[in-house]
């Protein structure tokens, strides 16, 4: 089996092009931008910041930092019960986002299969399958930064002891970097998942009607048996994004920061980049479609005809 990538993404392409400007209808694209624009919440990067280095000082005070904080809490409850509450109710938007996106997925891949703009209709149907989805979320969500954070700790902990009886951290420079590598890879190898989760994972649940288990059950004996494959799938998504950024960099530079401002405004930004986010869902969907009928969303199921309405009616939310 011979498995492509250039095919498969100038197929998406022309499949974006036939949905969204063939003909051209605004309401349409208000109508599809608005569940990709659920589907995509909480998937936005996220800046990094280094350290410049510091003198022995500045690096105490910052090793010291969390004992001074938690100190402090102790001796103003109020703030710390305020503390409290906000974590919880930071956790509960989360978990309301997610919760948001799980379904907007669904609605978003469903409206790119049928080529249709509907809301209200794949709000309902999938809702199952969006519960299992949101479940596997959260857990993984919960591994991730249990992971990282104890990695971090760890880290931190090290350090603090290091500085605390010598006060030269020069020397913990070597395990500092096995620790940041080994850091570096567990975020890879869980964006990795991420991406499978997104890419083939809704796909092979929408197909099928399984459960976000199941699905996993289905897909890795494929994976495992094209994990090349699979793997140069997602270097070719992480060169087409960093291409997508640098497009989105240059327009904002050329329209005096105009674009910039208006991306910035998240539902907006759903439907200007729309194009972008209907041909990368395309191009999941094409790519899989070559493992064979079992895997392939682009054909029409029997009886799928039928249970679609006719004549197709007009986009509504």
């Amino acid at each position: 089996m011979q498995i492509q990538l250039l095919a498969p993404f100038e197929r998406a392409f022309n499949r974006m092009k036939t949905a969204l400007f063939k003909p051209f209808d605004l309401r349409k694209w208000m109508v599809i931008g608005f569940t990709a624009f659920l589907a995509d919440l909480l998937d936005g990067g996220g800046q990094s910041r280094g350290f410049k280095n510091n003198q022995q000082g500045d690096w105490g005070t910052i090793l010291t930092a969390p004992y001074e904080a938690w100190a402090w809490l102790q001796s103003k409850p109020e703030w710390l019960m305020l503390l409290v509450f906000g974590v919880l109710a930071a956790a509960a938007i989360l978990l309301l986002l997610l919760w948001l996106s799980s379904r907007g997925k669904f609605m978003f891949l469903d409206n790119v299969v049928r080529q249709r703009a509907l809301v209200s209709d794949p709000w309902h149907h999938y809702r199952q399958p969006a519960a299992s989805l949101f479940r596997f979320r959260v857990q993984f969500a919960l591994v991730t930064l249990t992971l990282a954070g104890g990695t971090f700790y760890h880290l931190w902990r090290m350090a603090y002891t290091r500085w605390s009886s010598s006060g030269d951290l020069w020397q913990l420079l070597p395990s500092l970097v096995l620790w940041i590598i080994f850091l570096l890879l567990i975020l890879l190898a869980f964006g990795y998942i991420k991406l499978l989760l997104d890419h083939f994972i809704v796909p092979v649940m929408y197909k099928h009607d399984l459960s976000c288990g199941e699905a996993w059950e289905k897909f890795l004996p494929l994976h495992w048996g094209h994990a090349g494959s699979f793997l140069l799938y997602a270097l070719f998504i992480l060169m087409v994004i960093i291409a997508l950024v640098a497009v989105v960099i240059v327009g904002g530079l050329f329209t005096c920061c105009v674009g910039f401002l208006v991306l910035a405004i998240p539902y907006i930004s759903s439907v200007v980049l729309l194009p972008f986010s209907y041909w990368l869902r395309s191009f999941s969907l094409e790519y899989l479609a070559q493992f064979g009928s079992d895997f392939d969303l682009l054909v029409q199921e029997p009886g799928q005809e039928q249970a679609d309405p006719q004549p197709a009616p007009p986009p509504a939310v």
